[in-house]
């Protein structure tokens, strides 16, 4: 072995010593990059919060290439105001479309299938103007027989086929982007009870047990990314209205619906108590078939304001 200069010792001593400040770093999983964001939870105006909560998940481009269709399911089945709670609000709508269309998406939809007359809940949402001035043609009510299409729901338990969106079936990416509510059946309304809106037959999901035919039909209609408005939460009277109201002005975004939705649930008072993600049965069911995480706990959840 050579022996060691003093120049020598003194490059190797440096040496190691960055090699141990930089240690840390350089460990599996932590090679000088970010935590990877499981849910991004983002307080303040409603368009820079939305921007935001993309952002921290990767950007808009990671789900959205060239030439995509992109379909975006908000609540709007209602006719009812903004302010009211049972709706997407109209700027949520607005903002995921404009990110989809700067992103080159060559075509955007934003649909759902009423509940309420489809004219009525399209003027009264505020989601058909607030859209329509970014491109026309853009946001539908789907509800004639000709606009769905039977589908099999391979892994489905109660549920074995149902009739989805024509539109649905054939777009790139799916977006769910649902309001944050109360539901009479359902104990809340967020993401997985908004797939919902995208078929024809609601009902036998009500007689056959909405809970499990929630975990069917998002084991077939999964989005590739969830942002739950949670700029006003209607806390009781859901899903319709009317009912208390709060406003945390908060968006909630995750590539994992079921996680989105269990901190949703964790985060809000509902029916004026707290309750933990497995005490609604569908988010239980959806985490125990692996369908996606509740345990939101062993999850990075990154909360700012913008």
């Amino acid at each position: 072995m050579k022996s060691m200069n003093r120049r020598s010792f003194l490059k190797y001593q440096a040496a190691g010593m960055l090699w141990t400040i930089g240690a840390p770093f350089m460990l599996p999983g932590r090679l000088f990059a970010r935590e990877k964001t499981d849910v991004a939870v983002v307080k303040g105006e409603v368009q820079a919060a939305v921007r935001k909560s993309v952002e921290m998940l990767g950007g808009i481009s990671k789900f959205v290439k060239k030439g995509d269709r992109v379909v975006i399911k908000p609540n709007m089945s209602f006719a009812v105001s903004p302010e009211q709670a049972s709706n997407t609000h109209p700027l949520v709508a607005k903002t995921i479309a404009a990110m989809c269309k700067e992103a080159g998406a060559a075509r955007v939809l934003v649909l759902d299938n009423p509940l309420a007359p489809a004219e009525q809940c399209l003027e009264a949402s505020g989601i058909f103007a607030a859209c329509e001035s970014l491109e026309k043609d853009m946001v539908h009510m789907v509800s004639r027989p000709g606009s769905f299409k039977e589908v099999g729901i391979p892994n489905g338990r109660t549920l074995k086929t149902t009739d989805v969106m024509k539109e649905v079936l054939s777009a790139d990416v799916l977006i769910a982007a649902p309001v944050a509510k109360s539901h009479s059946g359902a104990g809340v309304s967020l993401s997985m009870k908004g797939m919902m809106g995208l078929i024809r037959d609601r009902s036998t999901m009500h007689r056959r047990g909405l809970h499990e035919t929630i975990v069917d039909l998002v084991s077939l209609l999964t989005p590739q990314l969830v942002i739950i408005d949670a700029t006003r939460v209607l806390t009781t009277g859901g899903p319709g209205g009317p009912g208390k109201v709060i406003e945390p002005k908060t968006i909630i975004a995750a590539t994992d619906m079921v996680a989105a939705d269990a901190y949703a649930v964790s985060a809000f008072e509902w029916y004026g108590r707290t309750y933990a993600p497995s005490q609604i049965k569908h988010i239980r069911l959806a985490h125990e078939r692996g369908l996606g995480r509740m345990d939101i706990e062993n999850l990075n959840v990154r909360k700012i304001s913008v």
